[in-house]
């Protein structure tokens, strides 16, 4: 992302109409005020003349129209960014901030014998009467405890109140809120908060909808800004350059950081927008169209019971807390036929039944490679109600399944997180160095107005039609791209109102 570019309009590239052949002076000139020495050259033979004017004077159009936008984007809506890069910076490093801060109920010695897992529950229980179990979670590995959750009225929605159960010795390690599918511990859920909505709840979502919406327009206007620099050598394309403090050093740590950080910061942006208010009902509605919808399981136990051709009803997600009429296999039961069924990774979450409804149980390893499988299962003798593989799941169902652990770090574990940390790092370093610039810069402006005039009508209405589709699919980018372009508007009146007072 380049919030601008240090040349000043139309110094490194001359319009359509400018003669092809340009004297030694001339290019010794520009090149000196852009990046340094004449570049050499990498054209391939295949480029003629005639090729090379034709792709100068494409560039040419629309280069001021790309630096002018971005400019405007990065200045409005860094601010955003930046407050999403930093408090994401956090939640990346709050994964193992998680397991220091709560270890005394995560963790405990290895013992030589695992109690029975209906006896940790009825341990947890006992711990908290007043909570009904809803689901449990064994210890992925050897020194984890087992994670017994519970509906609670005092913890907040979606949350459920965690008893943490010493599965050797059962003793009871804690009592801590645990938010979600996640299972994110208070800390993390306050940074999880923080960076989805600032704690505003659902008008604070739009700042990230608002972020995520910009930021892949920035970071690929500021690819092209970059890669269309004229530049001495490939080297400057990817390393920074040294030297003392300047603003072309600047530019070049900002350029070269950003090259570096643009494909990941993309996938940010798409996979964030992916469960967005607004933009991710768009993307959800074309998933869903192009039949990549991603399936769920039943666990109903009444006549539909053994359909496992249509995935429909219950995801999984046990709540209630119900405890069925008639025989039950429990717990411990529902575990063994679970692993007779094929649910054999360590990382399980097992929901217990509500009425009419049976066990599931959902392998939760997100670790390569992913085990991810679940199977619903009757409480009355641990039949298979219903199974659903990963493997089965449509292509786009599992894109977006491994694009959402990616985005939340829990996908290929601390790998993953300080890929995070390592992006949301460069992504707070771009915008600081942009700003930078734009003051070193000032009082110059990054384009003049009216860029798009000097795009062709048929570059221009394909660009028009494109921006408009895209404008409608992300509302809040649509919407602040209409609020960009009044400003510009009503800071060019004013400019022209104030020329006129002037000269009269």
């Amino acid at each position: 992302m380049t919030i601008d570019d240090p040349a000043r309009p139309d110094t490194t590239e001359a319009p359509p109409s400018a003669p092809a052949r340009t004297t030694a002076t001339t290019r010794t000139t520009d090149t000196t005020r852009t990046t340094g020495p004449a570049p050499a050259d990498t054209t391939g033979p295949a480029d003629t003349p005639a090729t090379l004017r034709r792709k100068a004077g494409t560039w040419s159009a629309l280069r001021p129209l790309v630096l002018r936008l971005h400019f405007y984007a990065g200045v409005l809506v860094a601010p955003f960014l930046l407050v999403a890069a930093a408090s994401g910076l956090l939640y990346a490093l709050s994964f193992q901030a998680e397991k220091f801060v709560y270890a005394h109920e995560l963790e405990v010695p290895v013992g030589e014998q695992t109690l029975p897992l209906s006896r940790q529950v009825d341990i947890a229980r006992a711990a908290n009467p007043d909570g009904t179990v809803t689901a449990v979670w064994p210890g992925a590995e050897p020194g984890a405890t087992t994670r017994v959750l519970m509906a609670d009225p005092d913890v907040p929605e979606d949350t459920s109140l965690a008893v943490f159960v010493d599965p050797y010795t059962g003793d009871v390690r804690g009592t801590l809120p645990s938010y979600g599918s996640s299972g994110a511990l208070p800390l993390r859920t306050w940074i999880d908060g923080l960076h989805r909505d600032l704690h505003l709840g659902d008008t604070g979502r739009n700042y990230s909808e608002l972020a995520a919406s910009w930021l892949w327009v920035v970071a690929l206007g500021g690819l092209l800004l970059w890669l269309g620099r004229r530049r001495r050598n490939r080297r400057a394309l990817f390393v920074p350059e040294g030297g003392p403090a300047s603003r072309r050093r600047t530019l070049s740590w900002h350029g070269s950081v950003g090259l570096w950080a643009v494909t990941g910061l993309v996938l940010l942006s798409a996979t964030g927008l992916t469960w967005s208010r607004y933009a991710g009902e768009n993307i959800g509605a074309v998933q869903d169209g192009l039949g990549g919808a991603t399936p769920t399981l039943t666990a109903t136990v009444d006549g539909t019971a053994g359909d496992s051709s249509a995935h429909e009803g219950h995801g999984g997600g046990h709540t209630g807390g119900t405890t069925p009429q008639g025989p039950d296999i429990g717990v411990d039961g529902a575990l063994d036929a679970a692993r007779a069924a094929g649910i054999d990774s360590p990382r399980i979450s097992l929901a217990l039944p509500a009425e009419g409804k049976g066990y599931v149980i959902k392998e939760t390893d997100t670790q390569f490679p992913l085990q991810l499988d679940s199977v619903a299962l009757n409480p009355a003798d641990g039949t298979v109600v219903d199974r659903l593989a990963f493997a089965d799941y449509p292509l786009l169902a599992k894109l977006t399944r491994i694009g959402i652990d990616a985005h939340t770090g829990v996908f290929l574990g601390l790998f993953n997180q300080l890929a995070l940390a390592a992006l949301a790092l460069a992504l707070v370093l771009l915008i600081l160095w942009g700003y930078r610039m734009w003051w070193l810069r000032r009082p110059g402006r990054p384009a003049a107005r009216g860029a798009w005039r000097r795009v062709p009508v048929t570059m221009l209405l394909p660009l028009l039609a494109v921006t408009a589709a895209v404008a409608w699919f992300v509302p809040l980018l649509g919407i602040s791209l209409v609020l960009f372009l009044t400003v510009d508007l009503a800071l060019g009146l004013v400019s022209r109102a104030r020329s006129r007072t002037r000269t009269g």
